[in-house]
């Protein structure tokens, strides 16, 4: 009787980098080689690998001592499959990419990312690939899972800046403000901000007004607090500038035609790009409405780098065996998800094109308003 071929998978890692996405890797890894027998081909950079059908074997010693290190061994971009810039040209690569997989004769392909990782996905699935994905970024907005990983490890380097800036902002009796990653989701800003003790925390779905701002400082300096720190997250907009851009998506959305669809799109950019600098604006805001001298300090890209955390490798370990799990199963088309202590398969359906946000009752938001932190409304 002739041996039973093994089943033969691809991985790749896709957006921006994350802590635990090595430790993803390897839970995949380790589960399918050592467990089942599979074996494992890791795309490189993302897409853009499996479109140009770069690859390396990924094998025992590949996934060596890369449990605890950031970024991923893999590399990683943010190409979309459907439209891809290719010799000067934008094409559309899904084609290319299931004759790559064809070719490769894989079973299956692992994608680790977040939500237009997702995206991409369902369209690999809709041409016919055998597609998971793993929900992987600091924004912790990925619909249909609990928690992603990279949220604990950013949210761990977030409050450890919030900590520190309180001693400067003592020290020299002035308004701090952190901004925080998130896009447009004010999870990050907000679990750090209730973390290291924020005055004040601004989120996307929560618009500020100065004025309320100022007075939850001035409140501090009555009571004898001459100093105030403000968590502040990257897409957290003032109620003018958030009716303004809910405006400007409303005409995307109303768009009739190509070419009013992207004016409408070319406007919406035009808002985003005017909103900006809306932290640097919010501080001279500040400084004039208190009295009080105030600063800025931007994390960036510092929230995404480094060593993972503990509950970032055990989350990322647990997903990506149960995704191995799902390959020897046969099943596909689905996001591993954890929900409480479980890994959970989610249709893909129910993740691509959907964002996870706050929701203004949400408990996080009921306990910083009882501790008396400021939300700007």
């Amino acid at each position: 009787m002739a041996k039973k071929k093994p089943k033969r998978i691809g991985i790749l890692t896709a957006g921006g980098d994350s802590p635990g996405l090595n430790a993803a890797i390897r839970g995949v890894g380790k589960t399918a080689i050592g467990h089942y027998g599979m074996e494992l081909i890791g795309f490189r950079d993302g897409i853009t690998g499996l479109a140009l059908n770069r690859h390396v074997p990924v094998d025992s010693t590949a996934l060596s001592g890369i449990l605890t290190r950031g970024g991923t061994i893999l590399g990683t971009s943010r190409d979309k499959v459907h439209r891809m810039e290719v010799d000067g040209q934008t094409r559309d690569m899904v084609p290319t990419i299931v004759e790559n997989y064809e070719r490769e004769g894989l079973n299956g392909l692992i994608v680790i990312g977040g939500g237009g990782t997702a995206k991409n996905a369902m369209r690999l699935q809709k041409a016919g690939l055998n597609v998971l994905t793993l929900p992987k970024t600091i924004d912790n907005d990925i619909a249909g899972t609990d928690t992603s990983f990279g949220f604990a490890t950013a949210t761990e380097i977030a409050t450890e800046a919030i900590d520190r800036v309180h001693s400067t902002a003592h020290s020299h009796h002035r308004i701090i403000l952190t901004e925080i990653m998130g896009h447009r989701a004010g999870w990050l800003t907000l679990a750090a901000g209730i973390a290291g003790g924020a005055d004040v925390i601004l989120i996307p779905e929560i618009p500020y007004s100065v004025e309320k701002v100022a007075e939850t400082i001035r409140a501090r300096t009555a009571r004898g607090s001459s100093f105030s720190v403000v968590a502040v997250a990257e897409g957290a907009r003032d109620t003018e500038d958030a009716a303004d851009y809910e405006a400007a998506k409303l005409l995307v959305k109303a768009a009739g035609t190509p070419e009013a669809k992207r004016a409408a799109k070319s406007h919406l950019a035009h808002v985003e790009d005017s909103q900006r600098e809306h932290t640097f604006r919010l501080a001279r805001e500040l400084e004039a409405a208190t009295e009080l001298e105030t600063r800025v300090t931007i994390l960036g890209y510092v929230q995404r780098g480094g060593t993972p955390c503990a509950a970032d490798r055990l989350l990322a370990t647990r997903l990506g065996a149960a995704a191995a799990d799902l390959v020897a199963d046969g099943e596909y088309g689905f996001m591993v998800a954890a929900r409480g202590d479980n890994a959970v398969p989610v249709p893909l359906a129910d993740v691509a094109g959907k964002v996870k946000l706050v929701p203004p009752d949400h408990e996080w938001v009921t306990a910083a308003r009882k501790v008396g932190t400021g939300l700007g409304d």
